[in-house]
């Protein structure tokens, strides 16, 4: 990857969910909602508090997240499609690695 997210800022790529095509009807591309989730591909040093000290951000490169419809801004890069977005914009993080929508367990 050739782009460093500055302060608390996370580069993520959206993970496209496997598509089922279910009574044989096609959905094109441009009617289709974007996954909103995806892989942090990297990650910002932190964000400076008042006093000058960094903290360190809890997402790190390789963790899969979920975000919100409206997150991020999406930029290209080397043929490929990116969200650039602040850490505060990450709704969780998926850690049992299911993405079938099913409820982690606790």
């Amino acid at each position: 990857m050739d782009i460093r997210p500055l302060h608390d800022r996370v580069v993520v790529k959206r993970i496209e969910e496997q598509e089922t095509m279910q009574g044989g009807l096609y959905i094109p591309d441009s009617a289709k909602e974007k996954p909103q989730q995806g892989e942090v591909v990297a990650v910002g040093k932190g964000k400076r508090d008042d006093s000058g000290k960094v903290n360190a951000l809890d997402v790190q490169v390789g963790d899969r997240i979920l975000f919100g419809k409206y997150s991020g801004n999406d930029i290209k890069l080397d043929g490929n499609e990116y969200l650039i977005m602040r850490e505060d914009e990450i709704l969780g993080v998926i850690t049992n690695g299911s993405s079938n929508g099913k409820s982690a367990k606790k």
